[in-house]
């Protein structure tokens, strides 16, 4: 059965978009039919992303009833397919927000996997998304403030009565002063997915226009991604080989 996660935050700035895209691209790995939305429709990143922040159509069109959602469908060099939103505020201002469940309902005719970025934060953008989700995957980053923050989006998902799959930690350095992984499980009462590291390859990924998932393979981030991805899709991740790994550790994608 076609499922849509909607991957979000409580707050701005945690890798909630990164993990969408890396998310979408993983599954894309594992053979499986998936498009990536960009429903932060008042600060949409997808697009620029993946090196297509202007298109004809896009997901603002469909909302608005002058395109259909298979119109605004692109997909990328890697595979990867995508929905973009306009950047223009003049097209944010004109936002149906209520549409967006009629076209979750038709890409899982199309797709088996719906994979949402939506708006950070608690508002009626972040919440419209959030009430079409099958499954709600929150991203935050090891200390109190996004924590926190990650607690409001979990309570909010749950008033909802939607099914929180868990949470992704990201941007781990490893540092005395961040919340160790089993303190944010007992605050935030959701299972853990995976925790990703800091890692400069995700900016440099993004430089070239592309998941790090396809331009550093090898990297810690990389890694991370398809971990969470095997976990939620029940699939087994492919163990590298002792040369994969010495590459991996002397920084070769």
């Amino acid at each position: 059965m076609a499922k849509v996660y909607v991957i979000t935050s409580g707050k701005g700035g945690t890798g909630k978009t990164t993990s969408t895209v890396n998310l979408g691209s993983a599954f894309n790995k594992f053979g499986e039919e998936v498009v990536i939305v960009d429903a932060n429709l008042t600060t949409p990143n997808i697009g620029l992303y993946f090196g297509a922040p202007i298109v004809p159509l896009n997901l603002n069109h469909v909302m608005q009833g002058k395109a259909n959602v298979e119109d605004a469908i692109y997909e990328h060099e890697s595979g990867v397919k995508i929905i973009p939103s306009s950047l223009s505020l003049k097209e944010a201002k004109k936002i149906k927000y209520d549409s967006l469940s009629e076209i979750a309902i038709d890409l899982k005719k199309k797709f088996d996997y719906v994979i949402m970025d939506s708006a950070a934060g608690l508002g009626e953008e972040a919440k419209s998304a959030i009430e079409v989700g099958d499954d709600i995957i929150v991203v935050t980053n090891p200390n109190i403030l996004s924590v926190t923050d990650a607690l409001k989006t979990i309570k909010l998902a749950e008033e909802l009565n939607k099914d929180v799959k868990g949470v992704i930690i990201t941007r781990v350095k490893g540092e005395r002063s961040e919340m160790s992984i089993q303190n944010i499980k007992e605050m935030l009462e959701v299972p853990v997915l995976g925790i990703v590291p800091e890692d400069d390859a995700i900016n440099e990924s993004l430089a070239r226009k592309n998941s790090v998932i396809h331009t550093y393979p090898r990297s810690k981030s990389s890694r991370a991604y398809k971990e969470i991805a095997a976990k939620i899709l029940g699939k087994k991740l492919k163990e590298e080989s002792f040369f994969e790994r010495v590459l991996a550790s002397l920084g070769f994608g």
